[in-house]
């Protein structure tokens, strides 16, 4: 077909779209920003919930475009209504302003390099078909489903690649009469992709992780526009790329195969390409067979956003999991550096996984606890509350009403060398610090103490109303426990106790422990001392009376 011929198929197929391409170019100008600074966009399409591998990918793309000075967006790929669920794009949104993942621009964020909903769009893409029709890259064709099924059956029983290409492509070459002669019968079409690849070629691509890569060159009909008239994912993914001058795409390595097809688009289009870097899959070791395979939202309660909203998971740990996933170095990084965040870490492509990374449940936790560690008491207070007034609104009364004194037992320990860890997310805390909160404190506490000694109730009351003096020190304190111990038959440490056992009751710690029991519920908790001032000596009472009655049930 000749260019006056295509010239006029073009005015026939798109005879409303009254602009040019270069009205688009001019449209959206490149980006004012300094040398080096990253455009990155997440385009997640609203066809299901937001999964960690999609948080993932987002938080990737906003601490490159962050660190380098750049633009992160967020761009609505809802090119495929059929697999939209209702409320998707909601979804996105809220997970995303949830987990403190925030573009700087991009759908209800706003910019100037919109609309940022795909569907919004069409006429930029048709644009860009009607100019690749003129240009011979681009032709209607009206293989009907039947006939493509029966193409289909035939490539197969000839064991030869499947799809629209070569001779299989039957439109291809047809007249402008033919054309218009199959429009005025109103037959269905879609406008395919005139591909020069061939599929014995290779091409080189470099990656930003994967590095270089050798694949074959694309050499299918891929359709461009469907029946309807909008674009497929991988027509429109490459023309927002080039208008909105993304500089890298972070995404999936699943998309690794789809590589031929965008720098052929690209090439085909005139635009620069820009870089890729291709993810490595979260992965986890299934529990059924043992073998490796990608976290599922189905299958693991891991997988899904609201999981670690739920369970009171913070939004700053799970972002510094995030990033042991995106740079190997980091973890060392972080843990090295207790007064450093995560924005004072420089990422780079280079230390990134190739490989699958595997999800660790353990390494999560313990990056929790120690995201709590260095949080103060007052901190970890007004961020429990938060959670506790949305997921357990009883709780978040008895936290209010307690405030100073919950303020001081989390602070218990804060300023030590090796600061406890025994909160890895906020619902841990209702548990952990039971005995902080009368209301929640009952002999039932005691059913959870799995020790077998019985205490003397009588010889802790004898101490608490006699001995405890709650102004001195915490050595001062504890040495007159090893008094009050003595005197009542038991020796000052556990080592004289072990050197001759059959001299003594037992020794100074199993008073302690008897306290510790009879005040928190449990043999192990923080300061026991500072947890004793922070009660009163009426509470401390109470306490032992309420194991006491405990014991007589």
């Amino acid at each position: 077909m000749e260019l006056n011929e295509r010239k006029q198929l073009a005015e026939l197929l798109f005879p409303n779209i009254k602009y040019n391409r270069d009205y688009y170019e001019k449209m959206y100008p490149e980006r004012k920003l300094k040398d080096g600074a990253m455009v990155t966009r997440y385009g997640p399409s609203p066809t299901g919930s937001v999964h960690l591998g999609n948080l993932f990918s987002a938080f990737c793309d906003m601490v490159y475009a962050r660190q380098s000075g750049g633009v992160f967006f967020l761009r609505i790929e809802d090119t495929d209504q059929k697999r939209a669920v209702d409320g998707g794009i909601d979804n996105i949104t809220g997970v995303l302003k949830g987990f403190s993942i925030l573009p700087n621009e991009g759908y209800s964020y706003g910019g100037e390099y919109g609309p940022y909903l795909q569907s919004e769009r069409t006429e930029i893409y048709q644009t860009y078909v009607k100019d690749l029709i003129i240009q011979g890259y681009a032709y209607p064709c009206f293989i009907t489903e039947e006939e493509a099924a029966a193409i289909r059956q035939e490539q197969e029983l000839s064991k030869v690649k499947i799809g629209i290409y070569g001779s299989y492509a039957v439109d291809r070459d047809l007249s402008l009469e033919e054309i218009k002669q199959r429009l005025n019968e109103k037959k269905d079409y879609v406008i395919r992709l005139k591909s020069p690849g061939n599929s014995k070629n290779e091409i080189e691509i470099i990656d930003c992780i994967k590095g270089k890569m050798k694949l074959p060159e694309y050499d299918m009909d891929l359709i461009l526009l469907k029946k309807d008239g909008t674009p497929t994912y991988h027509l429109a993914h490459v023309i927002d790329d080039h208008l909105m001058h993304t500089t890298h795409v972070i995404r999936g390595d699943e998309w690794v195969a789809s590589l031929p097809i965008h720098y052929q688009l690209f090439d085909i289009l005139g635009f620069e390409k820009p870089k890729y870097a291709h993810i490595a899959p979260i992965t986890i070791k299934d529990s059924e067979t043992g073998t490796i395979r990608k976290l599922s939202k189905r299958k693991d309660l891991w997988a899904g956003a609201k999981y670690y909203e739920e369970n009171g998971i913070p939004i700053e740990a799970l972002h510094l999991y995030l990033a042991t996933i995106a740079n190997t170095n980091f973890e060392e990084w972080y843990l090295n550096n207790q007064d450093k965040k995560i924005e004072d870490f420089h990422f780079s492509f280079d230390k990134q996984a190739i490989g699958g990374t595997s999800f660790d449940e353990a390494k999560l936790v313990n990056i929790c606890k120690t995201y709590f560690s260095r949080k103060s008491g007052e901190e970890v207070f007004d961020e429990t509350l938060k959670y506790a007034l949305k997921f357990d609104p009883e709780y978040s009364e008895l936290l209010k009403s307690n405030k100073e004194d919950m303020i001081k037992f989390l602070n218990v320990e804060k300023d030590s060398d090796r600061p406890r860890k025994d909160i890895s997310k906020y619902s841990d805390v209702k548990e952990e610090f039971s005995y902080a909160i009368d209301e929640l404190f009952t002999k039932e506490n005691y059913s959870k103490y799995d020790g077998n000694k019985e205490f003397s109730v009588s010889l802790i009351r004898e101490y608490v109303n006699n001995v405890l003096d709650l102004s001195v020190s915490n050595e001062e304190w504890f040495n007159g426990v090893k008094e009050f111990a003595v005197k009542n038959g038991y020796a000052a440490s556990p080592k004289e106790y072990k050197q001759n056992p059959s001299d003594f009751k037992g020794h100074v710690g199993d008073i302690c422990e008897a306290l510790r029991v009879m005040v928190t519920g449990r043999t192990k908790s923080p300061d026991l001392f500072s947890i004793v001032k922070i009660l009163g000596k009426t509470k401390v009472l109470n306490r032992i009376s309420m194991y006491e009655n405990y014991l007589n049930k």
